[in-house]
């Protein structure tokens, strides 16, 4: 029994149409500070660890949540992108797939070594918000780079 994890082909679509503009906007929102005050919340939250009040398991946190927003949106986007399935959809490009999956894993965690031994601070914090994204990222560069490359060979043809 053949089982497929991935997306229909039309989600692909759909992907590129919401990550480009989250991805975008969210960066700058984040590198502007912009945080617009309807988007303030009282909101339920786990381990609460506020500096001048006790630890809480459980409680309600005033946020804002437009980081929420864009993190949910590049995080469902880019699966999307990089688990919607090509127009030709066979072993090979099944192949590509898992070599550019193992590939940004590799160079993601690469990435977190290299962090964990030469970066500190709030300046990790900060590799550690974007590490969460990179793998998803790292895999829809390597994937669509080795697909171009296909394309451009005889073996595939639309």
């Amino acid at each position: 029994m053949k089982v497929n994890f991935l997306f229909p082909n039309k989600f692909k679509k759909t992907g590129w149409f919401l990550l480009i503009p989250s991805a975008i906007l969210g960066f700058i929102t984040l590198k502007y500070e912009y945080e617009p005050n309807f988007l303030d919340f009282d909101i339920p939250a786990v381990f609460i660890d506020d500096l001048f009040k006790d630890k809480q398991l459980l409680g309600m946190v005033k946020n804002n949540i437009l980081n929420e927003i864009f993190g949910i949106l590049i995080i469902i986007s880019s699966l999307l992108v990089a688990f919607s399935k090509e127009k030709l959809e066979d072993e090979y490009i099944s192949k590509i797939r898992l070599e550019s999956l193992v590939w940004a894993v590799y160079v993601n965690y690469g990435i977190l070594l290299f962090a964990f031994l030469f970066i500190f601070d709030f300046s990790f914090l900060w590799v550690m918000i974007f590490n969460m994204f990179t793998v998803l990222i790292f895999f829809i560069i390597r994937f669509n780079w080795q697909i171009s490359k296909l394309k451009k060979s005889a073996y595939y043809e639309e």
